[in-house]
């Protein structure tokens, strides 16, 4: 049994938590998951993130988004740290349950590392390849779906939730270059990552969602 990894990528207030929700709800009210399990072709469905995906990555989290700590954090530290996040929880979680043969629907991947730390923070992006391939062993979604929507429609969401992170709190023009990292990686990659239109209310967006998924699990469920 092959399990199967949906990532969803997107920048600040892009809707992928609501989306992820939307999207088990679906699956499991539509008796998709059920008869999936029946059939032998998924042994569950499970929901999980980056950063915090494991306990140790739930104390990771903290320090990247809501670290107490005055210091500034240096960038390559931060990127480190998603880093040592991604190895435990690739190790730990995702490869274990994907080889039992579970559905994995995560909020965010490697391409955030990518769109964030390469073309937000201007790191090198050859040196990010290099710590995605060594934290990830090599494990690539089988599907990224980028909730793409306006920087500023994005931010203002995320400031009606109340209290910012550390990386909400960062200028517009590091968003604006947060989006242009995954325009340009969805463009590279576009068997693997489907562009969703973001800007649009949460049932539009969903159905969206749903219409790939449909063409895709037609696929992989044979």
């Amino acid at each position: 049994m092959q399990g199967r990894f949906i990532g969803f990528e997107g920048g600040e207030g892009s809707g992928k938590t609501t989306q992820i929700a939307r999207l088990q709800q679906w699956l499991t009210e539509s008796g998709t998951i059920e008869r999936l399990m029946a059939q032998g072709q998924i042994s569950q469905l499970l929901i999980t993130r980056e950063p915090g995906g494991t306990k140790l990555g739930q104390e990771i989290r903290h320090l990247l988004l809501h670290s107490p700590i005055e210091e500034p954090m240096q960038d390559r530290t931060e990127l480190l740290l998603y880093a040592a996040d991604r190895v435990q929880h690739v190790e730990g979680y995702l490869k274990p349950h994907l080889n039992q043969g579970a559905l994995i629907l995560c909020d965010r991947y490697t391409d955030s590392t990518m769109a964030y730390q390469g073309y937000g923070r201007g790191l090198d992006r050859a040196l990010i390849e290099r710590l995605n391939t060594i934290a990830t062993g090599g494990l690539e979604s089988d599907l990224t779906l980028w909730l793409d929507v306006e920087v500023e429609v994005g931010l203002n969401r995320a400031k009606s939730r109340g209290q910012h992170d550390r990386i909400e709190q960062a200028t517009l023009a590091f968003h604006q270059r947060v989006r242009q990292g995954f325009t340009e990686l969805a463009q590279k990659f576009p068997q693997r990552i489907r562009r969703i239109d973001a800007n649009q209310n949460q049932a539009a967006v969903a159905e969206q969602i749903q219409a790939i998924i449909r063409q895709r699990f037609a696929e992989w469920y044979v």
